[in-house]
């Protein structure tokens, strides 16, 4: 074959370009999306209270914000709990044996190791304590202990073991919810103390989709009655006997109990000896769609509880327009106020007549009920959902 003068420059132009793209980079793969950080909320039982919803409310923020939120409950204590996205049971109930305990175990354990969080979020005692030394076994991401239990729900060799894990760095930060919490803290070694952070708890502004006379309609009760109200876990911390006692000073009142729990029992034979009980509606437990329209039937919310850290669902009801009358632990005072003025009355619970007399005078004075309404209108810039969210991002980018 006879080669010309051009197909030989043609052969050179052609041989020269392959060195120039054999000499040229080879073209960068496109980099694969960078892994989300990945966050593991452990919570005790799924139900609908307040200590799961706000831990709801942080998952939800977390995931919206780019987060890759799994939920990993103990065992499931409610069949209406709405369970959010990725959400996993270790076991199918409360483990009432020794055995049945140690698979629980050997099922979180593994939960957590297949998951690999990057960062763990732990809700309630049980939740800090069991959920704390599995998460520090299965892999190295950093835990952050939210102390959402009142001391007195803890029994005082949990609350040792609490503090020994928070002293030991078991707990990368410890969250508390109000400054009462933190002075309740005040006496813990510094190792302890130097991990506390305060966040307050955000919530949901819940808006009813009813009329009260519509939602007494939808809750089975009286239309025309004077209905006192509250949602709780039914337990003998919410003393919520004292609630049902006011019922017998007063046979115009009704009392509806949004919640279920180990109380109950004893709160309708409280109610059978009083002569109160078809006066006390025992609503069972209620969804957080539910709440503003079960708030909306009130005319009175009563918190007589005990111990709390927070107080939530007075919150709720007094930013939903609901006069709160509740227990009078300081606590409360400083979750319910607005630049120094109450959305709550405070009253001893324990005490009967001063209950009764306080529903009272919310029900008569109306210049009282409302100053209350205007307090509790302004919950809602204290408790934003996205500042406890923005707290959280914060502390899960400081321990990451």
């Amino acid at each position: 074959m006879t080669i010309t003068t051009d197909d030989r420059t043609e052969h050179a132009r052609i041989h020269e370009g392959g060195a120039d793209i054999a000499r040229r980079p080879a073209p960068v793969a496109e980099a694969a999306p960078a892994r989300r950080t990945r966050v593991v909320v452990i919570q005790t039982q799924a139900e609908n209270a307040g200590a799961q919803e706000i831990s709801r409310l942080v998952g939800a923020g977390l995931a919206a914000r780019g987060y890759d939120v799994h939920n990993l409950f103990f065992f499931r204590q409610s069949r209406s709990f709405d369970e959010p996205a990725q959400t996993t049971y270790c076991a199918p109930r409360r483990p009432g044996d020794p055995l049945s305990f140690l698979r629980f175990l050997g099922a979180l354990h593994a939960r957590i190791r297949r998951l690999r969080p990057d960062i763990v979020l732990t809700f309630q005692h049980y939740g800090n304590a069991i959920g704390g030394v599995a998460a520090r076994l299965a892999g190295p991401g950093p835990v952050i202990a939210n102390q959402v239990s009142a001391r007195l729900t803890m029994p005082a060799w949990l609350r040792g073991i609490d503090r020994i894990m928070g002293q030991l760095g078991v707990f990368k930060t410890i969250t508390v919810n109000s400054h009462d919490m933190l002075r309740d803290y005040s006496r813990y070694p510094e190792s302890y103390r130097k991990r506390l952070q305060h966040v307050p708890h955000g919530f949901d502004q819940k808006h009813a989709t009813l009329s009260k006379a519509d939602a007494r309609r939808e809750f089975g009760l009286r239309p025309d009655a004077v209905v006192l109200g509250s949602a709780a876990r039914l337990h003998p911390l919410k003393q919520l006997d004292a609630a049902v006692r006011v019922l017998a000073q007063r046979p115009d009142w009704t009392l509806a109990l949004a919640g279920q729990g180990p109380d109950e029992a004893r709160l309708r034979d409280i109610a059978d000896g009083l002569g109160v009980a078809d006066r006390v509606h025992f609503v069972g437990e209620i969804s957080p769609e539910q709440v503003a329209n079960f708030l909306a039937c009130l005319d009175v919310f009563v918190f007589p509880s005990l111990a709390e850290t927070f107080g939530l669902a007075a919150v709720e009801a007094a930013h939903a327009g609901v006069p709160v009358v509740a227990n009078d632990l300081p606590v409360l005072r400083e979750v319910l106020s607005v630049e120094g003025e109450p959305a709550a009355l405070f009253v001893d619970a324990s005490d009967p007549a001063a209950m009764s007399n306080a529903v009272a005078r919310v029900l008569d004075d109306d210049a009282l009920s409302a100053r209350l309404r205007r307090a509790g209108d302004g919950l809602k810039s204290r408790y934003s959902v996205d500042a406890m969210v923005d707290e959280y991002v914060r502390l899960i980018e400081d321990a990451t």
